[in-house]
């Protein structure tokens, strides 16, 4: 009588992550589309940071940081996943001047990670303090902007300090979607403590 064996190519926990990684891929490109277009040349007004935030809470820097790839990816490829449904290598590298702050994103994702977790490995969101919390994503904020102001300097012809006056007014915003961030992690409304 012959018995057959099934042999697991990735364990469960592998698969986990990479389900919780596509999910926040999906959930940034949903928060994207809830924007405000906004006059002239600035950027609009979007949810997307949300997405970085969880990436990086939830899930740790790789995965966190696999999250936000997906999600350039899949906007590269042509979905219309960005803000105001835009999509295309060319919206990211020249666009509206945003593709910056699109590869903030991922690299923000990361950054909040690797500080959050204090290493590669995702640890349970309750184990992480809420200040650990705030400086993670307050160093992700700070890195989308150091990304994302020359970018959009470059490529509209902006002089930086111009382009960072342009940004200011998003920066009291961006912390105010950080604080919203940390309380809905701390609430468990995106993991299971």
């Amino acid at each position: 009588m012959a018995t057959e064996q099934s042999v697991d190519l990735v364990d469960d926990e592998t698969v986990g992550w990479f389900t919780k990684a596509v999910l926040i891929a999906a959930l940034t490109a949903a928060l994207a589309q809830i924007s405000i277009p906004l006059p002239g040349t600035l950027p609009p007004f979007s949810l997307q940071p949300f997405g970085m935030f969880f990436a990086g809470l939830v899930l740790g820097p790789l995965w966190g940081g696999l999250a936000l790839l997906l999600y350039l990816l899949v906007g590269i490829a042509g979905a219309p996943v960005f803000s105001n449904a835009n999509a295309g290598l060319g919206y990211v590298i020249a666009g509206q001047g945003t593709g910056g702050f699109l590869v903030g994103f991922l690299v923000g994702a990361v950054v909040a990670g690797a500080i959050a977790h204090r290493g590669t490995t995702p640890r349970p969101v309750a184990d992480l303090s809420v200040p650990v919390q705030v400086v993670a994503l307050a160093a992700a904020v700070a890195v989308v902007y150091a990304i994302g102001v020359p970018w959009l300097s470059m490529v509209t012809g902006l002089p930086l300090a111009r382009a960072a006056t342009v940004m200011a007014p998003y920066v009291p915003l961006d912390l105010l979607k950080l604080g919203i961030a940390v309380a809905v992690v701390q609430g468990g409304y995106l993991a299971s403590r």
